[in-house]
């Protein structure tokens, strides 16, 4: 029922700059001292499932395409919510260019902690789904997400995956950290 009422081109409100939180809050399923170190000289976001170009992408190359920003309200399933300052690269415009099947049903998020999550291609598409790599003027913070970030202010914020390493395509829903433990997995707001 969730994604029936989904709209493409509904947007989450946004926000003035002297609105936003800082610091932002630090949130995971671990203690913020065991947030993984990422070594952005080795990094690379790996890039599979159905996409034509399975080519891995450093945060240079990354930073090279078109970059956006929002200022949104990532709302906790906890019940705190806080209001960011995020940059990068839509995740619509990054599908596009690495020839991602946008008739798949679900775009899917490995990332460095161990998190996993997954979203909806519509959700995926959302012009304010973003593949963040600075919070602000700086780039992200490693207890936020370092070196990217999902933030998808559409959905709870245990959708918005930190330290993300992978992105994959695919017809297979496949859950998430959370979701494979009872929550909600559309997560609408």
């Amino acid at each position: 029922m969730q994604a029936r009422l989904f709209s493409g081109s509904r947007l989450a409100p946004t926000y003035a700059a002297n609105q936003v939180t800082k610091p932002f809050p630090f949130n995971a399923f671990y203690p913020e001292f065991d947030a993984p170190q990422v070594d952005v000289s080795s990094w690379r976001l790996e890039v599979s499932g159905l996409v034509a170009d399975k080519t891995a992408w450093t945060v240079e190359r990354l930073r090279t395409l078109p970059q956006a920003r929002q200022i949104t309200r990532h709302i906790c399933i906890e019940g705190w919510s806080a209001i960011g300052d995020w940059r990068g690269v839509s995740l619509k415009t990054f599908l596009q260019r690495i020839g991602a099947d946008t008739t798949a049903r679900f775009v899917g998020f490995k990332c460095a902690d161990r998190y996993h999550s997954s979203l909806d291609m519509a959700s995926a598409l959302h012009p304010q789904t973003l593949l963040a790599l600075d919070f602000g003027n700086e780039a992200l913070p490693t207890a936020n997400g370092f070196p990217l970030r999902l933030i998808v202010p559409t959905k709870l914020g245990f959708k918005s995956a930190k330290h993300v390493a992978a992105i994959f395509v695919t017809n297979t829903n496949p859950g998430g950290y959370w979701e494979d433990q009872g929550y909600n997995w559309f997560s609408g707001i």
